[in-house]
């Protein structure tokens, strides 16, 4: 199979200067998910003759020469609306109805020059960090016998596997982080008011801990998806700029109780710091000042934001997957007992503004252990999966409760699979989080694409 995996910023340049036509990028694109999905699984559904036409639409277009995106083949993370298709949320057990409009993410993207070629899968509501469901399984383009991560696997898995140079994922409790490092892709989810966020009618998600932000292979592409998204061209003018020096920390401290990271994990973060120290930063270990009222908090908010999800959808609960049901009424228990309140994550704020006055970034583990088997995680119980997730990637979710800017950056390999580090700031400083992932682009390059590809 011939591919063309040039990066986002390279395949829209050649389509603006007329080397390529955005005809050609869709259908090599297209060319490849029909050559590889039957063993990847990231795709809900392809937009095949509909992506050809808006594909031959940018060719036309009069500004063609100035579009950031021309002609680059996306995939969008079946939870957003994309006009005229279906967003299934990952379940059989919605209305099936196809969406009127565009959500204003895709909508940018387009205007951009983007060409959205297909919906990616993941698991019912988004809940889990492996992408399955009734219809079928995202797993990892490095080993089929893992997951992708989720809940954003698919998008992860289309761009690891060169079917897309980029993709648009949610994440709520680490689900554009846990699969960016599953694939050994770069992955951001921005702090609060950066990207628009909108589901079920709500401009704001799991009370307030999901936010949408792009998948690349390059810190380059990441920035540009990031300025789309976010209607800005601040962050695409961090890759290339002379650093700044930073004050960085570095940690491996669980961030929860009975949390085992495996030693793989905890070197990347160690080499990671290195490197940055040998550039001319100011790197100390200091652990970020977790405590157990956290993992509560998320907890409350991760099932009750299920429930509220649920009801806003219509979704049908005795056709839903036993795992959803069990966690749907978990939140609604808690809704009783323990309700969500504002202080619970006010708390965890303030504390963590006395350690990012001494420290601009932290940089910890993304998962701690690797990717889990690939098993139909949907069959399963709902403790299961909850031991399993908890298990392998309790790391990005403290990250979401404070509203941080966080992302996921490759740090080598171990035994076949890639390695990742988080690299976080307070929301409003996700350009100093594109600086760090840039220099270690830099200092320590990966492979964009899975060996299969």
């Amino acid at each position: 199979m011939t591919a063309d995996l040039r990066p986002a910023t390279e395949l829209a340049a050649a389509v603006r200067d007329g080397s390529t036509t955005a005809v050609e990028a869709v259908r090599g694109a297209l060319d490849r998910i029909a050559a590889l999905d039957g063993r990847i699984g990231a795709f809900e559904v392809v937009r095949h003759e509909a992506a050809l036409a808006e594909a031959a639409d940018v060719d036309a277009r009069a500004d063609r020469a100035e579009l950031p995106l021309a002609g680059v083949p996306v995939a969008i993370k079946d939870v957003v609306d994309v006009a005229g298709e279906l967003t299934r949320h990952g379940s059989a057990a919605l209305p099936a109805e196809p969406a009127d409009a565009d959500d204003l993410t895709v909508a940018r993207l387009r205007a951009s020059g983007a060409v959205v070629v297909g919906k990616t899968r993941g698991p019912e509501l988004s809940i889990w960090g492996a992408s399955d469901n009734v219809r079928g399984e995202a797993v990892n383009p490095w080993d089929t016998s893992r997951v992708s991560g989720g809940s954003s696997g698919g998008s992860a898995a289309a761009v690891a596997a060169g079917m897309v140079p980029l993709a648009l994922g949610s994440d709520g409790l680490g689900s554009i982080r846990i699969p960016a490092a599953a694939c050994g892709l770069v992955g951001i989810k921005p702090g609060s008011g950066v990207v628009p966020m909108e589901i079920a009618g709500r401009d704001e998600h799991w009370f307030g801990m999901s936010q949408y932000g792009p998948l690349a292979t390059t810190v380059a592409d990441l920035a540009l998806a990031l300025d789309v998204l976010a209607g800005a061209d601040r962050y695409r003018r961090i890759v290339g700029a002379e650093p700044r020096p930073l004050r960085v920390a570095v940690s491996t401290a669980p961030p929860a109780l009975g949390v085992v990271t495996a030693k793989a994990y905890r070197d990347a973060v160690g080499r990671a710091g290195s490197l940055l120290a040998r550039a001319g930063h100011h790197v100390v270990q200091a652990d970020p000042p977790y405590s157990p009222r956290e993992s509560l908090a998320i907890l409350s908010r991760w099932t009750m934001g299920a429930a509220r999800d649920a009801d806003d959808l219509g979704l049908d609960l005795a056709a839903a997957e036993p795992r959803t049901r069990t966690h749907v009424r978990v939140g609604r228990f808690l809704e009783r007992v323990h309700p969500v309140r504002e202080s619970q994550a006010a708390s965890w704020r303030a504390r963590l503004e006395g350690y990012f006055a001494s420290h601009d970034v932290a940089i910890t583990p993304t998962l701690a252990q690797p990717p889990i088997a690939a098993r139909s995680w949907h069959t399963r119980s709902w403790i299961a999966n909850l031991q399993a997730n908890t298990r392998y990637a309790p790391f990005p979710s403290a990250w979401n409760l404070a509203d941080a800017a966080s992302a996921a950056v490759p740090m080598g390999t171990s035994r076949g699979l890639p390695l990742s580090v988080m690299v976080t700031a307070p929301n409003g400083h996700e350009a100093t989080v594109l600086q760090v992932l840039a220099e270690l682009e830099r200092l320590a390059p990966w492979t964009r694409h899975a060996p299969l590809v």
